[in-house]
């Protein structure tokens, strides 16, 4: 466990491959682009949380409680990366985005990094609002290439 909140309060904590459907539901919920046969697949998942350069972190409702918010940490060696931040639209604005994003930020400098980005697609102001609040700052001048084996990855 990362961090606790009170008796019954909030827990931050990594995932745990028994999470996934509470997970998936919540990022479907949140508007996140999924790819379920492709990097979001359960194997994929399973896979990646064993990668050292890797940290899923989940906000839960108490002990035992439901899945509330999400982070994915990773970093290249050179550059942080925070990415899969959601969090429950009924428990938004009560600081749990932040919460997760300074967790997230910690293990990233305690891995050596300095620099810390993260990747939000154009039509999602809500988390460019809270990346901002929390300090960081929009690059127009960068533009985003991806190669994909396949569709659906």
């Amino acid at each position: 466990m990362l961090e606790r909140e009170g008796a019954g309060g909030l827990e931050i904590r990594d995932f745990r491959i028994e999470d996934y459907d509470e997970v998936m539901d919540l990022w479907a919920a949140g508007g996140l682009p999924l790819k379920p046969q492709g990097r979001d697949s359960r194997e994929n998942i399973a896979r990646q949380i064993r990668l050292p350069n890797l940290r899923f972190l989940v906000a839960e409702e108490g002990e035992g409680g439901r899945v509330i918010g999400t982070v994915l940490a990773t970093h290249d060696g050179r550059k942080g990366w925070i990415n899969r931040l959601a969090v429950d639209a009924e428990l938004r604005k009560k600081g749990i985005g932040a919460r997760l994003v300074r967790a997230a930020e910690q293990w990233l400098e305690g891995e050596g990094l300095d620099i810390l980005a993260c990747l939000i697609e154009d039509d999602n102001a809500v988390s460019m609002a809270v990346f901002e609040r929390l300090g960081y700052k929009k690059h127009p001048e960068i533009i985003y290439f991806a190669k994909r084996k396949y569709p659906g990855v």
